[in-house]
Parts: structure tokens; sequence; C-alpha cells
């Protein structure tokens, strides 16, 4: 990360999942204010502990989202103010009461959400990944084998839909031996701990993880997720901004460098 980009970054601290910002400008969806060349400032929306997407590192605010909607928004006539940062499943509600203008957090477009947020287009695909300890002696190949068995996710997450939906609502894991967690540093840590067998979480960030604490990826369910930014129901012109400057990225070097960065793809 240049020395640039951290200049341009304003960082937040966060205690109980209630956001500070160190920004002080409106959102522009209340009525906002307007960056020194003009153009309209915008705040975006965070939720750290889901990396290599969004993270703190050094009590910096880093990540493959944060590079990347700064890179997008720099392709368009808006200004970021600052970054807000919230637990993932406040982070729809910040959007709406027009707390921030987007959700950069690695979030999944779906039916449900999309009947409350509007979302750019895709910027990354993803399936669920079931992590268990690296030394331990439970080696699940499916979904079926987490029954009986105390697992983990994060609250409002992808991961915590297909464990409801394949696990819960059929019958297959009683409610009692599912845990639900603020982000994903903290149900990782359960698991090293031996408080719980298995997280399952976002394939990219299960990677992360596996390179970093003596966890591994026991099989991988493919849910065919794709990413896009969160936005607010009709702030078209805004959406339509961020597309086009993804659109922008993607066709230069700029994604596959963000790619290489944050995931060593090559």
């Amino acid at each position: 990360m240049s020395d640039d980009g951290l200049s341009r970054r304003q960082y937040l601290s966060t205690v109980g999942g209630t956001a500070v910002t160190v920004s002080l400008a409106g959102c522009f969806g209340g009525g906002g204010g307007n960056g020194g060349d003009g153009s309209t400032e915008i705040t975006a929306g965070t939720a750290p502990g889901f990396p290599p997407f969004e993270m703190k590192q050094d009590g910096e605010l880093v990540g493959f989202d944060i590079d990347l909607l700064e890179a997008v928004i720099d392709e368009t006539n808006y200004t970021l103010a600052g970054w807000e940062e919230f637990e993932f499943k406040s982070l729809i509600p910040a959007l709406t009461n027009e707390n921030i203008d987007v959700v950069a957090a690695g979030m999944t477009i779906n039916d449900e959400r999309d009947e409350t947020i509007d979302f750019t287009d895709p910027y990354y695909s993803s399936n669920q990944a079931i992590v268990v300890r690296e030394d331990g002696d439970f080696s699940p190949a499916s979904l079926s084998d987490l029954s009986g068995r105390p697992i983990g996710a994060q609250k409002g997450t992808t991961g915590e839909t297909t464990v409801q939906d394949e696990l819960i609502s059929p019958g297959n894991l009683d409610e009692s031996n599912y845990n639900s967690y603020g982000n994903y540093v903290l149900a990782v840590e359960d698991l090293q701990n031996g408080n719980i067998d298995a997280v399952v979480i976002d394939e990219p960030v299960a990677q992360t993880f596996a390179a970093q604490r003596p966890v591994t990826i026991a099989f991988t369910y493919e849910t065919g997720e794709n990413f896009g930014f969160g936005v607010r129901d009709g702030d078209d012109e805004f959406t339509q901004a961020l597309n086009d400057g993804l659109s922008t990225v993607r066709d230069g070097s700029t994604y596959q460098d963000l790619t290489n960065k944050w995931f060593g793809q090559q």
C-alpha cells in the first residue's frame, strides 16, 4: 500500500459495533456536503474481521474492498469523505438510515437484501468453505457431517444463511449447536480454542485464515455467490457512477493488481 493511499484514508475506532467516524461530512443521501473541488462527498461503511476483504492492521483499516472501492470512487465525480465501521449485520440499517452511502464488505448479492437495498455490478465471486482445526480429528466431507457438532458463522452473513437453510431448518442440526459471532475473527478463535468444531465462511476468507492460523479447509460448499457494493434503493445516479468506475478499474490493470496483492493470484 502506497504512502499516498494511506494519507488519503480516514480511519475510525469502534466500540461494541457502534461506529465513530473521523469525518464530519454528511452523507449525500441526507443532503451532505461537497468536496473542495465541488464533487459530492460520500461515506463508506464496512465490517472489519473479514480478511483479506476488510481488516485492521496496526490499527489501520485495510483490505481488498477498501482499496477497490477507493480506486472505483477515484474514477467518478464523487469524493470519499471517510469510512465507518460496523458489525456486519448493522451495515444495511446504517445504509438505509443514511448514516453511510455505500457498503464495501464482501456482501453477497441476494434476493433478501435486494428487497431493501440495491447493489452495483458484481466485483467478486465466492463459495462457502467449512473450516476445521488443523490438528483436530474432525474431517467433514459434506454439510451432513456437521450434524450434531457445535459450529459457527458470522451474524447476518451467507455463511449463517447456509447453516440455517441447509442444516437447522431441515432438522439436521439443533439450533443449540449453532454459535453466531459478531465477526469471523472471534469465530475462528473459538474454533482454535476447541469451543466449536467448524466454521462456515466465504472461501477466500477461509483461505486467508488457513494461511495465517492452525486451521484448514475441510471442503467447499458451492453457492456461486457474487459480491457487490451496497447502495441505497433509488440512488441510481450514484450506482451508475460506481458501475462505470468499476468497469474502468476492471478494464485497466488496477483490478488485477489488487487481486494479486490481496489474494496472491497471478
